[in-house]
């Protein structure tokens, strides 16, 4: 299913593919690092994952600051 083309909002609820995607890791990566509490704090939507836009970019601007 392909999502249509539109400005992102912030509140829009991301697929683990968007975030792997937006951060340009493989989404292995993304599972691993929930398994060690790394990374964005996703949630789940019934048996889905899901994550806010917006903690994704948050967290990536904290990576950021931290270095």
């Amino acid at each position: 299913m392909q999502r249509p083309s539109k400005p992102m909002d912030y509140s829009e609820l991301w697929t683990i593919a968007e975030v792997a995607n937006y951060l340009g890791v493989p989404k292995q990566t993304i599972y691993s690092w929930r398994h060690t509490g790394y990374g964005p704090k996703g949630f789940r939507v019934g048996k889905h994952l899901r994550w806010r836009s917006a903690v994704v970019i948050a967290w990536t601007l904290g990576l950021e600051k931290d270095e």
